[in-house]
């Protein structure tokens, strides 16, 4: 065993975490995951909306107050929906500004400009114009991998042009706004005359605009990234690159978030249109099932090591339980620690793969509702798995589930290497007394 935990450290350690260095630092990588941090509270607050819309009540309710409610929510439907429509339903616009801008700052460029260049070239592309109105369809979760890659464009061409000394130069007598707004119109130029007629050209050869053709090309992705094998792969990922001491989180939610938006805007459409939500895999799922109080769903370990024996692990217990219930488990992770332990590698790997394995099967079953609100990482899971799933109450029963399955997992680790550092407590303390009996036997020679 001693021998395979070592071989499985050597690869993580001279391939895995190499590469996985590289992509945490990757520039497209960053700016993606900075763009949807950017645009987060407003599809939380978006998101929320859904609760006063569509409010967990039976559509046959006689009570007079949730009567009064689910009347009233279906006579303003529309005007209700606005605040929705204007965060969710634009959420593509505000990723798109959020990763041009990033990747702007990256490269040392005013980020307001190319925040803006990667949102006139997401429109240009997307928003479909049929007699006098904006079409809305692919600015919301179905043009997400459009933003992503026009806002990369749109500021590489501007970063390009600008390297190149490709510009129009005024005057230093020129005030500087002024300067600097000539200064994009050659980029503004170039994306416009290079956009549009791919575009068009797409449009003209498959009936399709862009986000829709790159949609229908990335279809088998995306249905493949909700399966239970995306699940399992993500979360091994993730819990491998933790353990090498690698934020693992941040690479796969990089990698998944325009998945999971996708998916969770599909969901949404589908509760307001009140039909059965197709997609299982979205961010409330690996928030509040899979990682309940950080990765490696520590939660559970931090109340077992309040109890430990061990002044240590009662201290670092102590130290995480409340950053705990908030998800952030760094104390845990790096005092007790889990990370690089030998002895907490096969827990803090597989307990949330088999969490990931249970919620998946109880939420195909129908046993648990699927997740159709968007909320904080941070929110405790049995709330938030509650909120994600608007407002049911068996996803939280399936939150302590998986707390009290991930204790009993943890457990016997936990004791092994609470009797270690027992022992080893004991054999300090016998060595300080040897040495203070040593300093006192000189003493007790001289008199």
């Amino acid at each position: 065993m001693s021998s395979l935990y070592n071989a499985l450290v050597k690869v993580i350690e001279q391939r895995l975490a190499p590469m996985a260095g590289v992509i945490a630092q990757q520039r497209y990588v960053l700016a993606i995951r900075d763009g949807f941090i950017a645009a987060l509270p407003f599809m939380i607050v978006g998101s929320f909306m859904l609760v006063f819309i569509f409010p967990p009540i039976s559509a046959d309710t006689t009570w007079g107050f949730a009567r009064a409610w689910l009347d009233f929510s279906s006579e303003y439907r529309d005007e209700l929906m606005l605040p929705f429509n204007m965060s969710m339903g634009l959420m593509t616009l505000f990723i798109a500004m959020g990763v041009g801008a990033s990747l702007g700052k990256h490269y040392s460029l005013d980020p307001i400009t190319t925040g803006l260049l990667s949102l006139m070239s997401f429109m240009l592309v997307a928003a479909d114009l049929k007699n006098g109105a904006i079409s809305t369809q692919y600015l919301s979760g179905q043009g997400i991998f459009t933003a992503l890659l026009c806002s990369i464009y749109a500021t590489e061409v501007y970063r390009w042009l600008k390297k190149n000394n490709v510009t129009i130069k005024l005057p230093e007598q020129v005030p500087s706004g002024v300067a600097r707004s000539f200064e994009v119109l050659i980029p503004v130029i170039a994306i416009m005359a290079t956009l549009h007629p791919l575009n068009l050209l797409i449009q003209s050869a498959t009936g399709m605009i862009m986000p829709e053709a790159i949609m229908a090309m990335l279809k088998p992705l995306v249905a493949a990234s909700d399966s239970l094998a995306a699940v399992i792969l993500a979360v091994l990922l993730c819990q491998i690159l933790w353990f090498a001491g690698i934020h693992g989180t941040m690479i796969v939610t990089g990698i998944m978030n325009p998945f999971w938006m996708a998916n969770l805007a599909a969901n949404q459409a589908a509760l307001a249109a009140g039909q059965p939500i197709p997609h299982t895999f979205v961010q409330g799922f690996w928030d509040h099932f899979l990682f309940i109080g950080g990765v490696g769903s520590t939660l559970p370990l931090a109340m077992l090591l309040i109890r430990s024996k061990a002044a240590h692990l009662r201290t670092i217990g102590r130290m995480g339980i409340v950053p705990g219930m908030f998800n952030i488990n760094e104390p845990i992770l790096f005092g007790a620690p889990i990370i690089m332990n030998p002895i907490f590698f096969l827990p803090f790997i597989f307990i949330p793969v088999i969490n990931a394995v249970l919620a998946w099967f109880v939420v195909d079953f129908g046993l648990v509702e699927k997740v159709v609100m968007l909320t904080a990482w941070t929110t405790p899971a049995p709330i938030g798995a509650s909120w994600a799933t608007n407002w049911a109450i068996a996803p939280v029963i399936m939150c302590f589930i998986c707390m009290a399955m991930a204790a009993l997992m943890y457990y016997p680790f936990v004791k092994a290497y609470e009797r270690t550092l027992v022992q080893q407590d004991a054999q300090d303390e016998e060595t300080r007394k040897e040495k203070e009996q040593a300093d006192l036997d000189p003493v007790a020679t001289q008199a």
